[in-house]
């Protein structure tokens, strides 16, 4: 019997981690991911992660046209992954519910920490190119913006924007970026 105030006990799936197993978990800052049916768990943000992606949310937002969407933390429902990148933007057409379908996924925006270095340079990337999602953008320290599209599936480089340059991007549509605004 548990006591009030004693942690909640869950047990692993027989098989793989699913959607639904993902209630599980507490509303308690870490991030619950899916990756090929096995589960991914990331220590909540810092306030200064947060802050970014608070500023990137409203610059996307700014120069977004009527009926585009841009959430932060707004999960991806993939195959066999749920993901749930720090900014997204979705098409016009997009259900706009808490999982969305990657074929509504113009951009996803991954800001990196200590944690999540490694989690946003080679796996996440790999799985959004997969599910077909067109832009990925990866916000490094400095800050400095990495530029990333789907070509033959999977994501070429293509502008590193330094935090001292204000430069106009096409994609996902025209938006002028200056890193060094993102603190």
């Amino acid at each position: 019997m548990l006591s009030r105030g004693s942690p909640v006990r869950w047990t692993a799936p027989e098989g793989r981690w699913t959607r639904p197993d993902l209630r599980l978990f507490p509303p308690d800052g870490h991030r619950y991911e899916i990756v090929d049916g096995g589960l991914h768990v990331t220590p909540p943000p810092a306030p200064p992660h947060d802050a970014v992606v608070d500023s990137l949310v409203a610059v996307l937002r700014a120069a977004a046209p009527p009926g585009w969407w841009v959430c932060s933390r707004a999960g991806i429902a993939m195959e066999a992954s749920d993901l749930v990148p720090d900014v997204t933007v979705l098409r016009p057409r997009s259900s706009g519910s808490v999982w969305v379908d990657p074929d509504d996924v113009a951009l996803v925006v991954e800001v990196e920490a200590d944690e999540t270095r490694w989690y946003d340079r080679l796996l996440k990337p790999a799985v959004y190119a997969a599910a077909g999602i067109p832009g990925y953008w990866r916000v490094e320290s400095g800050p400095v913006l990495r530029v990333c599209a789907l070509a033959g599936g999977a994501y070429r480089p293509g502008r590193d924007i330094e935090a001292g340059e204000q430069v106009t991007l096409d994609a996902p549509f025209p938006i002028r970026v200056s890193p060094a605004a993102w603190r």
